[in-house]
């Protein structure tokens, strides 16, 4: 019997049972493991310096903070990264098309073998074309129990761009796409098993590209730009996201582009896009997506330590995590 079981059996007041369910939630969520991958690319992104993202978050205590949580923690540490000036001219012409989907393949098996020791992946980036490795390793460990995931995307930008649409080229404007199965073969090919648009919700975008747009409203994906957030506020838009991504799902994964954030309080970003998420719209989020207990899996992207003021946006890049891991303010 489990302890959830045990409260069912008892006879307790609405309120008391429910207070005793979420402790009890809280308990159990705090035993588990978070094994942390850091991916110090940005290949995928013009400006440079998101690679100095993963870094950033350890100085800031990322680890230690998470523990202070109650979780067990181990740092897998860094994917080998090449360094843009040491690959041909071709493989940049290409915009490091080879090298993105060979560093995917590898966070795409890791983040597998995580989930199958039924821990809780977190990917620190790096540039949001991480998240095609990362979220193709928590498809490809749900596949295999025929299951689907869903999917809750943080971002001032819709980044479903395909080659034939982006005005830039860069992989990191196109990871949603891929994983929906359009884009690049070598990209699109990592996972088994595509996203289900139904089950995949955008928060947050402001910075969408004219063909993005068209692409977006043909795609059947939810989504809830900041006039969405403006006019039903942060708490009703993420109760229709949770119902979004749960539905008929095996738990939720949060990919989180830090430049959904407003550059006031997060600078320090590749792409900063103004009128964002404020700070505790932005908690919001994460804390009621942590107390639905089926966050499965995370990234976090886009930070990028060469454009912060101080250690500003790291520090609250950490804040965020804490938050998705259940840290409340009482």
């Amino acid at each position: 019997m489990s302890p959830q079981d045990d409260v069912s059996s008892l006879s307790l007041s609405g309120d008391s049972s429910k207070r005793i369910r979420a402790t009890l939630g809280l308990i159990m969520q705090r035993q588990k493991t978070i094994e942390i991958i850091g991916v110090p690319s940005d290949l995928g992104a013009n400006l440079r310096g998101a690679n100095m993202g993963p870094a950033s978050l350890r100085i800031a205590n990322l680890k230690t903070k998470i523990e202070q949580q109650g979780y067990t923690v181990t740092d897998l540490g860094d994917l080998h990264v090449p360094i843009r000036e040491s690959l041909p001219e071709t493989v940049q012409r290409n915009h490091f098309l080879e090298p993105i989907a060979d560093l995917c393949s590898s966070l795409a098996t890791i983040t597998e073998g995580i989930l199958d020791r039924s821990h809780i992946p977190l990917t620190i980036g790096g540039d949001h074309s991480v998240a095609i490795g990362s979220i193709s390793g928590v498809i490809r460990h749900f596949h295999k129990r025929d299951e689907h995931i869903g999917l809750i995307w943080v971002d001032a930008h819709a980044d479903v761009n395909t080659p034939h649409t982006s005005p830039t080229g860069n992989v990191h404007g196109m990871p949603l796409a891929v994983l929906m199965g359009q884009g690049h073969d070598v990209l699109t090919s990592i996972s088994p098993q595509k996203l289900r648009p139904e089950n995949t919700v955008l928060i947050g975008i402001r910075n969408i590209d004219d063909e993005e747009k068209r692409v977006l409203r043909e795609s059947g994906i939810r989504y809830f730009s900041m006039r969405d957030i403006d006019e039903k506020g942060m708490f009703a838009v993420m109760r229709e996201a949770i119902a979004f991504a749960s539905k008929g799902t095996a738990g939720i994964h949060v990919s989180f582009d830090i430049d959904g954030i407003d550059p006031r309080y997060a600078p320090g970003v590749s792409t900063p896009v103004s009128g964002g998420l404020t700070l505790r719209e932005a908690h919001l989020c994460l804390e009621m997506l942590s107390e639905t207990q089926k966050l499965t899996s995370m990234d976090f992207v886009e930070l990028n330590p060469f454009t912060d003021v101080g250690a500003q946006s790291a520090n609250v890049t950490v804040d965020f995590i804490l938050s998705a891991l259940g840290k409340s303010i009482v």
